[in-house]
């Protein structure tokens, strides 16, 4: 088996751009959002952006995010104002606004909305990720915002309001690599994202995922094809993630030790999972298709169109994805 050419094949079928459709009522629900967001906050509000996944151009289409970071001025909710009442009073105004369209509730740092399913059977999901500035009218210099924990964020308590970051650092954080890198470091996040997403509710965030694959790049010489720079990856993740010493820095805080957002139990099933991994691709290159599989809805047309150079096939009916 030519377990780099099957890596391939699985990029190639979660690409986000097959999903055409219903990407675009994603972005027009997000768009939705941000403007009723604009609309009721008005001069306390600086414009709310995409962050997640899209933004950042390593989506896969069976899970895909659309992360609303919604930017406050520090006085916009009294000059004493809070955190949590910055977190509540979004999570209210949502609630009110779309409790009959969609399940909205409370998450670790974001505000989750589910829309119930349209006509076409399709679900969109928006998570709103509230932030409010250090500084009174300073975010348009340096972008930096403190976010709410809801609840227990891996060793973050709840009620925290120490999360310090920067969302358009974290983004620029994989556009600023050189190209050849660039493309390798995305392909290896898209990989993790596939196998992440078909181990069901799994605890390691997609932006933990995405700051080891980038630590991985950063600490070792990673070359060959395909599958030899994953093999790195995994072996970086596997031999690291339960060090006592080991920290994976926020590009937008420095401080902010991305390694807090897993426990140590998290950590140690991360490692395992990874040696596990290894091992049995190790005995028999044909278990990679079970960690990291293609999405079947369109390995047929891939198929079709590598071999003939034309879709000429007609795409395998597919179960619901779960896409948001």
């Amino acid at each position: 088996m030519n377990k780099s050419k099957h890596l391939e094949e699985v990029i190639k079928t979660h690409q986000i751009t097959k999903e055409k459709a219903l990407l675009d009522k994603h972005i027009q629900k997000k768009n939705e959002v941000k403007d009723a967001l604009e609309e009721k906050y008005g001069t306390d509000i600086y414009p709310p952006f995409n962050s997640g996944s899209y933004a950042k151009n390593t989506a896969i289409n069976t899970k895909f995010d659309f992360d609303l970071v919604s930017p406050f001025k520090r006085n916009a909710f009294s000059s004493s104002g809070t955190l949590e009442q910055m977190y509540n009073d979004v999570y209210d105004f949502l609630y009110d606004k779309y409790k009959n369209e969609a399940e909205v509730k409370k998450q670790k740092v974001s505000i989750g909305m589910e829309f119930y399913a349209d006509s076409d059977g399709d679900v969109i999901k928006i998570d709103v990720v509230p932030g409010r500035e250090l500084n009174q009218d300073q975010y348009s210099d340096d972008e930096n915002l403190n976010l709410y924990v809801y609840y227990k964020y891996g060793n973050f308590d709840a009620g925290s309001e120490r999360i310090k970051t920067n969302v358009k650092t974290q983004i620029n954080n994989i556009k600023d690599r050189a190209t050849n890198e660039k493309d390798s470091i995305r392909k290896i996040i898209r990989l993790l994202k596939v196998w992440k997403n078909n181990k069901g509710n799994y605890p390691t965030k997609s932006f933990f995922l995405e700051l080891i694959t980038i630590k991985a790049f950063d600490n070792n010489e990673i070359t060959g094809n395909l599958w030899e720079k994953l093999k790195v990856v995994l072996e970086f993740i596997r031999d690291n993630v339960t060090k006592e010493n080991f920290t994976l820095k926020d590009p937008g805080n420095s401080s902010n030790d991305l390694a807090d957002t897993l426990t140590t139990y998290e950590k140690q099933q991360l490692s395992s999972d990874m040696e596990n991994m290894l091992n049995r691709i190790g005995e028999n290159d044909e278990n990679l298709k079970t960690y990291f599989p293609e999405n079947q809805k369109f390995k047929e047309e891939v198929s079709n169109k590598n071999e003939y150079g034309t879709n000429s096939g007609i795409p395998i009916p597919p179960p619901k994805l779960n896409f948001g």
